[in-house]
């Protein structure tokens, strides 16, 4: 049985913003596509590459969001989202879901999931997630969801990032 540990408080960090910045650049992800629909039908999509899985049993999967993101009331209120892993040949629609341009869904290609989330023509995978719990920490929000459908594309190639940089596999 673990014993209690006395709350500490971690000590101010010796670095720049820039510089953790950098340092978590180093660590290699892949890309996704983190789509929701709000209950109006507004279209909802974003690049993140903060995606992990969590618990096989129940399938859980988290990602995080900014704090100040203008999407943040649809997915912290909306009951479900899909998660996009995207494909070595979607760069574009990386970069475009990235930036803050109004048009982004403009010619994209998707079906709609069971829940109404758009599911990426294209993607390497996609979950299919309820929005079973938020949590706030520091300047985001982590959103754990439990996945209620999967896909994959077999032999589809991911599209990575590192450094600041897009880059496709390698096998060694």
């Amino acid at each position: 049985m673990l014993s209690p540990t006395p709350l500490r408080q971690a000590s101010r960090p010796g670095f720049s913003s820039q510089e953790f910045r950098a340092s978590l650049g180093m660590f290699a992800t892949g890309v996704t596509i983190v789509t929701a629909r709000t209950p109006a039908g507004v279209l909802v999509g974003l690049t993140a590459n903060s995606f992990n899985s969590v618990s096989l049993s129940p399938p859980l999967v988290l990602w995080s969001l900014a704090q100040a993101a203008s999407s943040m009331a649809a997915f912290s209120t909306g009951s479900h989202y899909a998660i996009n892993i995207l494909a070595a040949d979607q760069k574009a629609l990386a970069e475009r879901f990235a930036s803050r341009r109004e048009d982004r869904w403009t010619d994209v290609a998707f079906t709609e999931g069971a829940c109404g989330a758009p599911l990426l023509d294209g993607a390497a995978a996609t979950f299919e997630c309820f929005n079973r719990s938020r949590y706030e920490e520091g300047d985001h929000v982590i959103f754990v969801g439990e996945v209620e459908r999967c896909s994959h594309r077999d032999g589809a190639s991911p599209l990575l990032y590192h450094g600041g940089k897009f880059y496709t596999e390698h096998p060694l």
